[in-house]
């Protein structure tokens, strides 16, 4: 894109995540093709860890705003909205471009508030916003639901258009009655994938091991999730009472920390598995490589996602994946890449597991064209190609 476009993107907080990392990716290289960018961003705050710190002295703004979080509260959220909202006039900006529910919500009612109409229509602002996962699930209290729809309704018509990291959340926000067919398109969340496609020397991958007590003739079931409800550590535990039986060598490793990591550390040690689930608590990311790479099947269990990024991550390390089939899962993972089982089925589960845990070549063949279809897929610069033809189309 030949001008230089003034961009703005909000998003509720910069923990570790999925949404948080795409957004950051986004903005790096936006600013690398020398548009004027901006990141309005709340506080850091969760047990998830932080990723405000990376954020910090880049090509493009940061703007803090302290009160933007992510519980609803009524006198915080109209501080934040006043606040994004005088920002938002003080940049004047081309694009506003919004992630995540709360900073969603906010941002898009604050951007459209300023297209004030005049003598040729309505002032040049678009306001666009990526769909990283939807506020509504079937996990969640119906009325609860149905708030949330009616707000994402809302927030909708002042939209001008959404991004989805899977086709699935696009046919999700339609099916909700949320945008029109022709206001969407996907953009797979992109990764840094050099850190991921890299080998880490054999040594580096002995260390992690014996750092968390894992055998090195052990075969690894990782899972990378936050400790917390509906990302599914339930039903891994449940069948790993079966597969520790079966299989000696078997260990399951849970990176990540959140409010159920006490719950989940007591559990195992009552079934007797201290020494088989294995706890990091919370890796930086730069870690993560190194942890699939010391591993040997992803097992990802959660209930709700867009599309985790764990399951294109374990592909670029040539791991087979098997995961839940929800959301965006099947756009990455299949027979030939790993294994989509039916939600909450431990019996599915145990039986994937059990077959890629006893074969081996099974698991290096998996992996290897799991590597080979996600490459393009989940590059940096296709995402951003993706998002810059998207500003270039609103502003035609």
């Amino acid at each position: 894109m030949d001008k230089i476009l003034k961009v703005v993107h909000i998003i509720t907080r910069l923990i570790l995540g999925g949404a948080q990392e795409n957004t950051l990716i986004t903005c790096k290289l936006l600013a690398q093709r020398r548009h004027d960018v901006t990141l309005i961003t709340g506080p850091a705050l969760g047990p998830e860890g932080e990723l405000f710190s990376q954020a910090k002295n880049q090509e493009y703004n940061l703007i803090p705003v302290p009160r933007l979080i992510r519980p609803i509260h009524p006198l915080y959220d109209a501080i934040s909205y006043y606040q994004i909202k005088s920002h938002l006039r003080h940049f004047q900006p081309d694009i506003v471009h919004t992630h995540s529910a709360k900073a969603g919500i906010l941002g898009r009612f604050a951007a459209h508030s300023l297209r004030r109409p005049t003598g040729h229509g309505a002032r040049a602002m678009k306001i666009v916003h990526t769909i990283h996962g939807l506020p509504f699930h079937p996990y969640q209290n119906h009325c609860l639901n149905k708030f949330y729809i009616a707000i994402e309704k809302a927030a909708a018509k002042r939209t001008d258009f959404f991004i989805s990291v899977a086709d699935a959340m696009t046919n999700q926000a339609l099916a909700a009655g949320i945008g029109k067919h022709e206001q969407f398109c996907t953009a797979y969340s992109a990764i840094e994938e050099d850190d991921f496609l890299k080998p880490i020397p054999q040594q580096q991958q002995h260390e992690f091991r014996r750092k968390y007590q894992i055998p090195e003739d052990a075969i690894v079931l990782i899972t990378i999730a936050r400790l917390f409800m509906l990302k599914g550590h339930d039903y891994i535990i449940e069948s790993a009472k079966e597969l520790s039986r079966r299989f000696d060598k078997a260990v399951w490793l849970f990176v990540g920390d959140g409010n159920l990591a006490d719950h989940y550390k007591k559990q195992v040690r009552e079934l007797g598995l201290a020494d088989r689930v294995k706890f990091t608590g919370l890796l930086p990311p730069g870690k993560i490589p190194l942890a699939i790479q010391s591993s040997d099947i992803l097992v990802h269990c959660s209930l709700r996602e867009g599309l985790a990024r764990t399951l294109p991550q374990a592909m670029l390390c040539a791991k087979p994946a098997i995961s839940f089939d929800i959301d965006g899962a099947r756009e990455v993972v299949n027979q030939n890449t790993g294994r989509l089982i039916e939600p909450k089925n431990v019996e599915q589960l145990t039986k994937a597991c059990a077959e890629l845990i006893q074969d081996k070549d099974l698991r290096n063949k998996l992996g290897s064209a799991g590597q080979e279809s996600v490459i393009e897929k989940f590059a940096p610069e296709k995402m951003v190609d993706t998002i810059e033809e998207v500003y270039r189309k609103l502003l035609a």
